[in-house]
């Protein structure tokens, strides 16, 4: 794992951090590695149940791919949709702690997880068409289900830079907080969704993000209904329900 990307786990959540701050967390092929990495050792990790995703420093969370990488090819832009689309179908729900302003890849990288946090005052703009570039068809694929085509549009056509009030209005941030809040309200997410059931989280998340696509498999939808009503958890939500308690969830 390099030193630009920093892993840890706190009981039941697990808190990833790109520390380049220097570079504004942009993200070369070294960090898309390592971050490669991380997802695997979590899909591995039956005990973990919430991941939050988070930049160092308060000034941007992420500034997407390494312009420097791209133009030496050193990283091919499909090194960075690959790791995009592993982080946006983790079996754990994921939950963005957005600590500043978002450039270019780095809204990719908010949008792949499952909820956004912003900070008032910050600001993103994707500027892909200001370079010349084409955005590539995963990503704007992921755009246009997260945010629709029209805010979809305002971002990758106009390259339109929009506040984070504006951001929130549209739909890019579930929740907006002052800078001063970010971490209550990040934890508040984070330990509320870790208590949850995680046989029903994992297979909701993975209906919702098929309905999102426009195509739910039937005989899926079925299967993992059928493993949360067959579980222990559900016998366990229905206890503490009649008998008033907080509930203990093994994920059986």
């Amino acid at each position: 794992m390099s030193q630009t990307i920093e892993y840890a786990v706190n009981g039941s959540v697990g808190t990833l951090c790109i520390n380049h701050e220097e570079r504004h967390n942009s993200l070369g092929a070294v960090e898309l590695k390592s971050i490669g990495e991380v997802l695997n050792l979590i899909e591995a990790d039956s005990e973990l149940r919430v991941l939050i995703v988070t930049g160092a420093g308060d000034k941007t969370f992420c500034a997407g791919a390494s312009l420097g990488d791209l133009n030496s090819g050193a990283l091919k832009p499909d090194a960075f949709q690959s790791v995009m689309h592993s982080l946006a179908t983790l079996a754990i729900p994921t939950l963005a702690r957005v600590n500043g302003n978002v450039f270019g890849g780095g809204t990719e990288l908010a949008l792949s997880c499952d909820f956004r946090v912003g900070v008032v005052g910050t600001r993103l703009r994707v500027p892909a068409a200001a370079f010349g570039l084409c955005y590539p068809p995963a990503g704007i694929s992921l755009f246009v289900e997260k945010l629709g085509t029209s805010v979809a549009r305002r971002m990758l056509l106009a390259s339109e830079a929009m506040d984070a009030l504006e951001a929130h209005r549209v739909g890019f941030y579930d929740y907006l907080v002052p800078k001063d809040e970010l971490d209550e309200r990040v934890e508040e997410l984070a330990l509320h969704m870790a208590g949850l059931a995680p046989l029903a989280t994992k297979a909701m998340k993975e209906l919702i993000g098929q309905a999102g696509r426009g195509a739910v498999d039937t005989s899926r939808a079925t299967e993992l209904s059928r493993l949360c009503e067959e579980s222990d958890d559900l016998q366990e939500g229905f206890a503490a329900q009649r008998e008033k308690r907080m509930p203990e969830f093994l994920g059986k």
